[in-house]
């Protein structure tokens, strides 16, 4: 018996008069009198029975699925699997007491819900152990509304939340799994499989209310060719391999799909789960130097390619690549290699080797503008076609940013090339009618469907006439 069916006839024993239409009827007008998507049907029984004067705040100890949640419910039991689970923290209360949290999410065959393990149960014994998949029982919890106005599940001192064994229907994670390509916006709670597209980086950046905090982006790869923008906030390198290879294969659980200002983006906390395969072990790299520049700190960035005309971007943070040229060969054991992002430091190794004619030079890696597609790294070299202009872009924080844009065309195609911020100075230097040679470019969908080419931190613009 549903939750909705015990609270009714409770009700209905109570107040024999009235038949189930009645009640049904009684329901219909509440939720119409309050406005669609506050009151649930359960929590519209509650109100009809303090209209009559009648209690119903016994306990219902029920077994219910998770979309019967509602705010208010209690001694609930449910038999659930888990997507993913947190680390425990430790907060205070307001008069200066410690407690601990620990966010876990939960599915069943046709929902998904929050849970919050409070105190104790945040620690029980054994929970560093599960994983996602494993089948949990939850005994006796209470339901609360979150932030959002959803329902979530809570385990305080009278609850408690135990593995189990048993055969279920629920699916396991492998068969909830959806592919960066069957996303749509407004999708949560999801379990999603992709390849790495490109860098993976952090970034750290200070919230609206004053605090610091960290993130962690990637692009991810469907199987229909295109990619999607990662981030993961609340989480930092940390989690992942220090080796990625390009195209590793990752899965990410408890996450969900909204629109950013590149088009739908897969957003995850430090409560969502990265599975990334790779390793701890560095595997030399060897590339062509087909441009340096350096960022505010002083590190020298640097665009290479290798054999097989891969580019990268890497960050030199021990000022070990100082000696060598653009066009050098070098080989690199680095301390990190995120996809396409490669970190050395003073725990890597570079050498320069004798030069390699298999490795490309900068004129043979160069793309015409019609070969460049949606999420690619790109070198181009063009003309430019109209005077480069800048202008202030305010974000939905009320920040100002630099944004300036130029067009340009080689033989194949024209094409806009943008810079945001100090990447907008090398643009306003660009002048008409000049031949530059761009590295370190990324290919990115523009307004009406067109494709613009913006400015990295990796970016170098020469001039060629």
């Amino acid at each position: 018996m549903s939750e909705f069916e015990s609270l009714l006839n409770k009700l209905l024993e109570q107040k024999p008069e009235l038949s189930r239409s009645d009640v049904e009827e009684i329901i219909k007008q509440k939720k119409e009198k309050i406005g669609a998507g506050y009151l649930t049907d359960q929590g519209a029984i509650f109100l009809i029975a303090s209209d009559f004067g009648i209690s119903l705040s016994e306990p219902l100890k029920v077994e219910m699925g998770l979309k019967d949640l509602y705010a208010g419910a209690k001694e609930i039991s449910l038999e659930t699997r888990v997507l993913n689970v947190s680390p425990a923290k430790q907060f205070s209360r307001k008069d200066g007491s410690p407690f601990f949290l620990r966010n876990m999410t939960v599915y069943d065959n046709n929902s998904t819900a929050s849970v919050k393990l409070w105190d104790e149960k945040a620690n029980l014994p054994g929970i560093e152990n599960i994983k996602p998949g494993d089948l949990v029982k939850i005994i006796k919890a209470y339901v609360k509304s979150d932030l959002n106005g959803e329902p979530t599940i809570n385990i305080g001192s009278g609850s408690n939340l135990e593995t189990i064994q048993n055969d279920s229907e629920i699916p396991s994670i492998d068969k909830i799994m959806k592919d960066v390509s069957e996303l749509k916006e407004g999708q949560k709670d999801l379990a999603v499989s992709g390849l790495i597209d490109g860098m993976v980086s952090s970034m750290e950046f200070t919230n609206s209310r004053g605090q610091p905090g960290k993130a962690l982006r990637l692009r991810l790869k469907g199987k229909d060719g295109n990619s999607m923008r990662v981030v993961l906030w609340g989480q930092d390198e940390s989690s992942i391999p220090n080796m990625i290879s390009q195209d590793a294969k990752v899965r990410l659980l408890g996450v969900k799909v909204r629109t950013g200002n590149q088009g739908l983006e897969i957003h995850g906390n430090e409560s969502t789960m990265v599975e990334i395969e790779g390793g701890k072990e560095a595997e030399p790299i060897i590339s062509r130097i087909l441009s340096t520049t350096s960022n505010e700190n002083g590190n020298r960035l640097i665009v290479g390619v290798d054999k097989n005309k891969k580019l990268f971007n890497i960050t030199d943070f021990s000022d070990s690549t100082s000696v060598f040229n653009e066009g050098d060969v070098i080989e690199l054991m680095p301390s990190k290699a995120f996809g396409n992002s490669i970190t050395l430091d003073a725990n890597s190794l570079v050498r320069k080797l004798e030069d390699d004619e298999k490795i490309p030079s900068l004129s043979k890696i160069r793309t015409k503008i019609k070969d460049v597609k949606v999420d690619g790294n790109y070198c181009v070299e063009a003309i430019v076609l109209k005077v480069p202009e800048r202008r202030e872009v305010q974000t939905k924080t009320g920040e100002s940013i630099a944004l300036a844009e130029m067009f340009v065309e080689d033989d194949t195609g024209q094409i806009w090339v943008k810079g945001w911020r100090n990447q907008s100075r090398l643009i306003e230097k660009c002048e008409l009618g000049e031949i530059v040679s761009i590295t370190g470019l990324n290919a990115r969908a523009g307004l009406e469907g067109r494709i613009e080419l913006f400015l990295t931190n990796f970016s170098k613009i020469t001039k060629k006439n």
